[in-house]
């Protein structure tokens, strides 16, 4: 069921974006070469700690998935797009890594990602990261009222095709509010014109997720968490969570 959000929750959840924004900022300021993948999820728990927040992602176990979530961000590597596990794995320069990051405060969530590579990186990967980016915002762009659901997918896909990445449409954005996983479903390729119509209060996590190699295969990796690209090249993850207004699209994951 889709449920819309009042100004006044959509301020609180606007109180959790911050804290994800945070977090994010302050794991990007944290990963160099050598850090571990897990001593940046210790870098995230104190920013949730220090906010009095909480996790979504902590011990999250969906239906596909054999045992609890055990993080509390998503650290994602090369030609890992989604979920990775945050490990030993001792980061390299030039790997470009995806983080996603949620926070539960006072209720609400707030869900958001970004990709970068560390150190110095290579002009593919940024090129990715960049159109992952710019489909990010003609996502936000198009989350109008009046408008449908489809509109933000095609103006994902649209992007994405136009820069010969993989799509996969198994995983996407979707609702978010008292939980980080709500309806609806925004597949990241659709046609415009098409699905629910945009209301006000509707708050959506838009997060297009594009493959370097133009294959729109994945697989889940044995820890049956990681979504790794089926070509083995790298993806990039870009998110924000995004209140649609009278006056237009509002970002909620901003610092």
């Amino acid at each position: 069921m889709v449920e819309l959000k009042t100004r006044a929750e959509i301020e609180l959840m606007r109180s959790a974006g911050k804290v994800v924004a945070d977090i994010l900022s302050s794991v990007r300021s944290a990963a160099r070469a050598g850090v571990t993948l897990r001593q940046l999820d210790e870098t995230a728990r104190g920013v949730l700690k220090d906010a009095g927040a909480t996790s979504p992602f902590l011990n999250y176990k969906p239906k596909f998935a054999p045992v609890p979530y055990p993080g509390v961000i998503c650290v994602s590597v090369n030609d890992a797009a989604l979920h990775g596990i945050p490990d030993e794995y001792a980061l390299k320069p030039g790997d470009l890594l995806s983080v996603d990051a949620g926070a539960t405060l006072n209720g609400w969530v707030g869900d958001a990602a970004v990709s970068f590579t560390v150190g110095d990186g290579s002009e593919a990967d940024a090129r990715l990261i960049s159109v992952t980016e710019a489909a990010l915002a003609a996502g936000i762009a198009a989350a109008v009222p009046g408008g449908r659901l489809g509109d933000i997918s095609a103006a994902i896909g649209k992007v994405g095709r136009a820069g010969g990445y993989g799509i996969s449409t198994d995983l996407g954005g979707h609702g978010v509010g008292r939980t980080m996983h709500e309806d609806p479903h925004i597949p990241n390729l659709g046609k415009k014109g098409r699905g629910l119509k945009l209301q006000p209060g509707l708050v959506l996590a838009i997060e297009p997720w594009f493959m370097a190699g133009g294959n729109d295969d994945i697989y889940v990796a044995d820890d049956g968490w990681t979504i790794k690209t089926g070509d083995g090249s790298r993806a990039a993850h870009a998110e924000h969570t995004v209140a649609i207004t009278e006056d237009g699209p509002v970002i909620l994951t901003l610092g």
